[in-house]
């Protein structure tokens, strides 16, 4: 009430002032609320003020080069403290110097040292990284020797971690970090490139504006109704307002299934009764002997996985024992992780015989798919034609392993079904994971709920709650507020280093 007076004595004539305030009050009480979460997160993160340290390049095999990176208030000290190089303490920032680490005034490698100062760096704190020769024992070395002089080890992800709750990105584009890291295909690098760059978030960020500019306009005519030049918020104005929005997000939650497809692939089974040819299929898939093939029944009977590319898109295919009644134990195991399998795939495609009559365990696998995405390919097309079942010819991929026939054509089928040649003019502006499509469903019917609300004619005051979760369930997505627990967990899935 105080500084509603302030505004009327200094402006006692300007209604527009007065609204204005009305408005950044509201948008301020909204950002206090998502402040104070990541400012006491911040607080109570008592191990941000320690200085981390970890190897930042690959440790599984031996390279050239090797980094070992820094972070932190003790990052240039414990630094100067073993490195040969005295300049370096009062060098200038993101600059490179030559020298030797060492231990005990022994020299234990030649290194390259580049000095980033805050907050121009990765985590916003000072930062170093160690280049020094590619191999474990001396990367290990210098990583010991770091910790000795008082760094910890980073927790995976920290690093990022850091930068996240610093300010720097936010937590839509830390994910996208992640996704960098484990990109497969130059579609996946993609994707990740995009929410790191930051097109994902401002798509999310736009939604979020409108939205509270529809709150301020309620709180507005709520608080200030006698001022009659700002906009009466109505049933009739605001819900094709809401309805624009709600189009919105649909299109982005829609187009955003792809994301899946290209973050994670699609994923194929072979399924089919033992010996018609799942195993040789695979193997002229990968173009190179993958499974084991043989004239035995039932000799594969575990998973066995492989990788290609088709348009950009990594798939991933899966052979599987043969399904059949067994007594074998082993076998019997191998059967049941193929029924498994049939529930996990993104499509499954049954190998049947052209040059036998179908089977029982046929007739069965046939009823078990018929309500799941499906293609029927007929191997073995090169013997005589001995199946007996015309619906099944019209409607399936026809060929052989030997000659290497119909392959072609199962992929251009499999492309079809996941639309994959539509990829290639995409610009992967997508949310890229579960997480962030749950939330941006579950604002989604909070939207809704919204219209239906409207629809019934529900007091406009009373819009208010929904509208307010739909905005911060979009806020969550980008980590404009979040919680202790899923933020660890989130991070813990990063490698070290990173």
């Amino acid at each position: 009430m105080l500084k509603d007076s302030f505004f009327a004595i200094f402006f006692p004539s300007s209604k527009i002032i007065v609204n204005k305030y009305a408005i950044i009050k509201k948008i301020a009480k909204l950002i206090e609320i998502n402040y104070n979460k990541k400012t006491n997160f911040t607080k109570e993160s008592d191990n941000m003020n320690d200085t981390i340290c970890a190897i930042s390049t690959n440790t599984g095999n031996n390279g050239a080069i090797s980094i070992v990176r820094i972070s932190g208030p003790e990052a240039i000290a414990i630094t100067s403290k073993i490195f040969t190089n005295l300049k370096f303490a009062t060098a200038e920032s993101h600059t490179i110097h030559y020298g030797y680490i060492k231990w005990k005034e022994e020299p234990v490698d030649e290194v390259l040292v580049m000095k980033m100062l805050a907050p121009k760096t990765y985590t916003t704190e000072d930062i170093v990284e160690i280049n020094c020769h590619g191999g474990m024992i001396s990367t290990q070395k210098i990583l010991e020797i770091l910790i000795l002089n008082g760094a910890r080890i980073a927790e995976p992800g920290e690093f990022t971690k850091r930068a996240f709750l610093n300010g720097r990105i936010n937590l839509l584009e830390a994910e996208a970090v992640s996704d960098m890291i484990e990109a497969k295909t130059d579609h996946a690098r993609s994707l990740a490139m995009n929410g790191i760059s930051g097109k994902i978030t401002k798509l999310i960020q736009n939604l979020r504006e409108e939205i509270v500019n529809i709150l301020t306009n309620i709180e507005v005519n709520i608080d200030y109704p006698e001022y009659e030049d700002e906009l009466v918020i109505t049933h009739e104005n605001i819900l094709p307002r809401i309805k624009n929005i709600t189009k919105k997000l649909e299109k982005i939650i829609e187009e955003s299934q792809n994301g899946k497809i290209i973050k994670e692939g699609i994923n194929i089974a072979f399924i089919g009764r033992p010996n018609v040819g799942k195993s040789s299929l695979l193997n002229a898939f990968l173009e190179e002997e993958k499974a084991i093939v043989t004239d035995v029944s039932g000799t594969t009977r575990d998973i066995v996985e492989g990788s290609i590319s088709l348009n950009g898109i990594l798939v991933n295919l899966i052979d599987t024992a043969g399904i059949r009644d067994t007594e074998d134990i082993v076998e019997k195991i191998g059967v049941q992780k193929s029924k498994e399998m049939l529930e996990t795939a993104d499509i499954i495609i049954l190998v049947l015989n052209y040059n036998e009559p179908l089977q029982k365990e046929d007739y069965e696998l046939l009823e078990i798919i018929n309500s799941k995405p499906h293609i029927i390919f007929l191997n073995k097309n090169d013997l005589p034609k001995k199946i007996n079942c015309d619906k099944i010819l019209s409607n399936a991929v026809l060929g052989n392993t030997i000659e290497l026939t119909g392959l072609d054509k199962l992929k251009d089928e499999i492309k079809n079904r996941f639309h994959l040649n539509e990829f290639e003019t995409k610009d992967f502006t997508y949310l890229s994971n579960i997480r962030q499509l749950t939330l941006a469903k579950q604002a989604l019917q909070n939207l809704k709920s919204v219209e239906v609300q409207i629809n019934i004619n529900t007091p406009i005051d009373l819009l208010e709650m929904d509208l307010k979760t739909a905005w911060n369930q979009l806020g969550l997505i980008i980590g404009e507020s979040y919680e202790e627990e899923l933020v660890d967990n989130l991070f813990q899935k990063f490698c070290l280093g990173k």
